[in-house]
């Protein structure tokens, strides 16, 4: 079960492989990007130098042509008009101009090698003259010189702003895209992985749908097969195990008879009782451990601490056995009153055997019913004996059916059963069972009813 739990817990970490998979391929997908990004720029870069500088000639040959044949007299309504509608500005080039050379940018630079290739070496790009922007190009009109004066977005290639507002949106997407193929990927996994959790909590899990992927269709069916597998053995061995209980009880019945009737002495007879009681119970221990599980049959809402309050005033009286409670006001949780009782009975059986304090000849257990926290979904049933205790590394091997620790609590009767059944029990009601030494001394057994959040932890 904790395998299983572990696996669950691992696809919902940080470290899942859902979130594996989405980082792999978040990290793919935009690594993919930049590169398309990059290799655009680089192919895109010429054409567009090309394209920018044969419209700067253009415009400069037109101006050119416009300046030589125009009227002298109206030449200066020209350079107006040019100024104010097409932003483009001509003033004389001086010797002592204070030229800012253009930017040393791959695309600036292919710009100024195809103008010199058309217009001439001399020809100069500055993209600051005497203190103003823009980008300047000389060109000259019958020996004078002169400056052509664009402003810098229409030479410019696509500015930083804007490439980084496609490169987060194209990442964006990419997330996007990664979440969904994750999903896709993960989404047979984490149905497998529940339904697995479900089996070993000892639940019947729907049956997984067989179908999409050819790998995903015999994952599942392979685990339909076991899980109808299982249940086919656990029936099995419930039917055996009840078969051969009711087999034995029946030589027992005889036994119980002859003994009373053999004329054996009181003390001969009290011990034979007692072995055959020892194995009826021990019979009984058998058929509590394989009784199927059926569901939610015979679940109801029931107060937990009323029915606890009930079941320890019903116990036989026992002068070797003392018994406080503290039983807190809790809501009603979903459960099975006879399983519940059979929960709390084996603890107290365990307990009993286990748990007498050092130097008495008795055992003081300590019962309570209390909400964990507060919460009203989650309400804890504790048993906490002032017995010797159990070793930490033994705890989880103790609740596997007919495991004994003899070393460690003496007075070992019985088949080993009992921790096993309050586990098996444990499990049909989604609860959790726990085993921890006291400070003080003694075993605290807890079992947390409802709250699967927590539960899962």
């Amino acid at each position: 079960m904790s395998s299983t739990a572990s696996l669950a817990q691992a696809l919902r970490g940080p470290g899942g492989l859902f979130w594996r998979t989405f980082f792999l391929l978040a990290l793919l997908i935009s690594l993919s990007l930049a590169a398309w990004f990059q290799s655009f720029r680089i192919i895109e870069r010429t054409p567009r130098a090309q394209q920018i500088a044969q419209t700067i000639i253009s415009v400069m040959n037109v101006t050119r042509s416009a300046l030589i044949y125009s009227d002298p007299a109206r030449r200066h309504d020209l350079l107006f008009d040019l100024a104010s509608n097409e932003s483009i500005r001509i003033y004389p080039l001086e010797p002592t101009d204070n030229i800012l050379p253009i930017d040393d940018t791959p695309s600036m630079q292919l710009i100024q090698q195809y103008l010199q290739q058309h217009l001439g070496p001399d020809t100069k790009m500055a993209q600051s003259v005497n203190g103003q922007d823009g980008v300047w190009v000389s060109f000259v009109i019958e020996d004078d010189a002169y400056w052509l004066v664009f402003e810098r977005d229409r030479v410019e290639a696509v500015p930083r702003l804007q490439w980084l507002g496609w490169g987060l949106m194209g990442v964006a997407l990419s997330l996007v895209g990664a979440i969904v193929i994750s999903g896709l990927v993960n989404s047979p996994l984490k149905r497998l992985t529940a339904a697995a959790v479900s089996v070993g909590r000892g639940q019947n899990p729907e049956p997984l749908p067989e179908s999409g992927p050819r790998e995903v269709r015999e994952a599942n069916a392979s685990f339909n097969s076991m899980v109808a597998d299982l249940r086919r053995i656990e029936s099995d061995r419930a039917l055996l195990l009840a078969g051969i209980s009711h087999d034995l009880r029946t030589p027992l019945t005889r036994l119980r008879l002859e003994s009373e009737m053999s004329g054996s002495d009181e003390a001969t007879r009290l011990a034979m009782n007692s072995d055959i009681d020892q194995m009826d119970a021990i019979i009984g221990q058998f058929l509590d451990y394989a009784r199927p599980h059926d569901g939610k049959d015979g679940f109801e809402r029931i107060n937990l601490g009323e029915l606890v309050s009930q079941t320890i005033r019903e116990l036989p009286p026992n002068p070797e056995l003392k018994i406080e409670t503290n039983i807190q006001p809790t809501g009603t949780i979903p459960a099975h009153p006879i399983e519940i009782r059979r929960l709390l009975q084996n603890l107290l059986e365990n307990a009993r055997r286990y748990g007498r304090t050092p130097a008495k000849n008795e055992t003081e257990l300590m019962i309570l019913v209390y909400p964990l926290d507060g919460r009203t979904d989650t309400v804890v049933l504790e048993v906490t004996d002032r017995g010797p205790g159990i070793p930490e590394k033994e705890i989880e091997r103790l609740k596997r059916p007919f495991t004994r620790l003899d070393q460690a609590r003496s007075q070992a009767n019985g088949a080993g059963l009992g921790l096993a059944i309050v586990e098996r029990i444990a499990q049909r009601h989604k609860a959790r069972f726990t085993m921890e030494n006291a400070a003080q001394g003694g075993l605290i057994s807890r079992v947390y009813f409802g709250g699967s959040a927590m539960l899962q932890s």
